[in-house]
Formats: C-alpha cells, sequence, structure tokens
C-alpha cells in the first residue's frame, strides 16, 4: 500500500513539473495576436498610433485573460514617456507596457498621466 502512495505522489509531481515546465516554454514563445479591447481615462488626447500587444500562446490556450491597467504619462510631443502596471496579470502587463511605450498621441500643450485599459479575451 505504501509503495502504491509514493508511486502515485511520484506521477503527480512528474505531471505537475512537465506542465509548469510547458507552461514557461510557452510563455517563452510568445507570438498570437489577439483581439484586445482598448480603453482610456482621456478622451481629448487621441492615440495616431497603436501596437497591439502580444497575447503568449499557452495562456490563450489555458483561456487566462483579463484587464491590465497601466498608468500611462505622455509628453506633449505625444510620446509615451513612461508606463505603470496598475492592475492585471504581470505576464500581460509586461507585453501590454511593451506596446504601449511604441504608441503614439496627438500633440498637447502638457505632460499627460491616462490610464489605459486592455482587456484580453481568450475566446476570440
Amino acid at each position: 500500500m505504501r509503495r502504491n502512495a509514493e508511486g502515485s505522489r511520484r506521477r503527480k509531481s512528474s505531471l505537475v513539473f512537465v506542465l509548469s515546465g510547458l507552461l514557461v516554454w510557452g510563455l517563452a514563445a510568445v507570438g498570437a495576436r489577439a483581439a484586445q479591447t482598448y480603453e482610456s481615462s482621456a478622451e481629448e488626447r487621441k492615440v495616431i498610433s497603436r501596437v497591439d500587444p502580444d497575447y503568449p500562446d499557452a495562456l490563450k490556450k489555458l483561456y487566462i485573460g483579463g484587464v491590465v491597467r497601466v498608468e500611462v504619462q505622455v509628453a506633449p510631443n505625444g510620446t509615451v514617456k513612461s508606463t505603470k502596471l496598475l492592475g492585471g496579470s504581470p505576464i500581460l502587463g509586461q507585453s501590454t507596457m511593451k506596446a504601449i511605450r511604441q504608441w503614439k498621441y496627438a500633440p498637447a500643450a502638457a505632460v499627460e498621466t491616462l490610464t489605459v485599459k486592455v482587456e484580453f479575451d481568450p475566446h476570440r
């Protein structure tokens, strides 16, 4: 009886190890672009050029999605000065901030701080 319990535990831990390895490998292979929904806190500052964030295949296949909130500081000339993750998955947040840093906004008189929400929907 004791042998079966130990063998069962080993198989379970091996399975967990393999699945976690696959998840890490899948996250390293970022690729699929999925439909995202964007929402900004300020309507007066328009986005002129937008880059979609990458949606890691592993997360999409496991139906892991959600909303990422990012604070964005925009310079008067429309370039993104800085980004800060406010909420959401850290993995999706990194992908989102990387994309937002490439966005270009319409020029304005001063530096603005905006909150951008991006929804990752694995069902799309």
